[in-house]
């Protein structure tokens, strides 16, 4: 992955982090929204890929599309540490994480237009 658009490499550690993490869920949470998350997380790495592989006008309907995952992925979250299904500690460093990833996101659209 040396080559790989920093973006991407971004959200893969993300998850990388987050299959960790989803485990010590509660069971039902973790088939729920634990598998929502997950999912959403998967959705945007699809969106980020096919926009890295596609033409410019193909681009930014890719890039508006991974930015709707990206909001979910923070309300997720957000709603998963005020359920007590995620702790404190490691939704602080997932949503920085995500902020990272929203901040690069917002570039490279920024960069289209």
């Amino acid at each position: 992955m040396q080559n790989e658009i920093p973006i991407i490499q971004k959200v893969y550690d993300f998850y990388r982090e987050l299959y960790l993490i989803i485990p010590a869920m509660p069971k039902f949470d973790r088939h729920v929204i634990g598998a929502k998350i997950q999912n959403t997380c998967l959705e945007l790495l699809e969106n980020l890929l096919a926009a890295s592989h596609t033409n410019k006008q193909n681009k930014v309907k890719f890039l508006a599309k991974a930015a709707i995952k990206l909001d979910l992925l923070k309300i997720l979250l957000r709603l998963s540490e005020d359920t007590k299904t995620l702790q404190t500690k490691k939704y602080l460093v997932l949503s920085e994480k995500l902020q990272e990833i929203g901040r690069m996101l917002g570039g490279w659209i920024k960069s289209l237009k």
